[in-house]
């Protein structure tokens, strides 16, 4: 069974950082490709950047420059790094697994809310 926990989030002031956590269980971290998604209240649930297991990235447009996702394969752990955070980024923030479209697992989500 692989368990995702997600960490890192809370309260920050337009202009600060965060940096998630996303500790996993199991032995195919490795394998996977990992991916930060974000839904604020009365929105849909969108991907907010990835990494490959060769260390590829890719992010949505809105945080590129701002965001930095990466992985640590040693501690089965990814990471996102949040500068220059908006009030727009506010939202629960999950973290995704995926080795194969039938073999995903998701965390319990972390909130993250940017305001003054």
């Amino acid at each position: 069974q692989v368990q995702l926990v997600e960490s890192g989030g809370g309260l920050v002031q337009p202009g600060g950082s965060l940096r998630l956590s996303c500790a996993t269980s199991g032995n195919i971290f490795r394998l996977a490709v990992m991916a930060w998604y974000r839904q604020a209240p009365g929105k849909q649930r969108e991907l907010v950047a990835s990494i490959t297991r060769g260390g590829d990235t890719n992010y949505r447009d809105s945080v590129k420059g701002r965001f930095t996702i990466s992985r640590d394969n040693a501690e089965n752990t990814a990471y996102l790094q949040m500068d220059r955070l908006k009030p727009e980024d506010t939202a629960v923030y999950y973290c995704n697994l995926r080795v194969t479209v039938q073999t995903t697992y998701w965390g319990q989500g972390t909130q993250v809310t940017v305001s003054s």
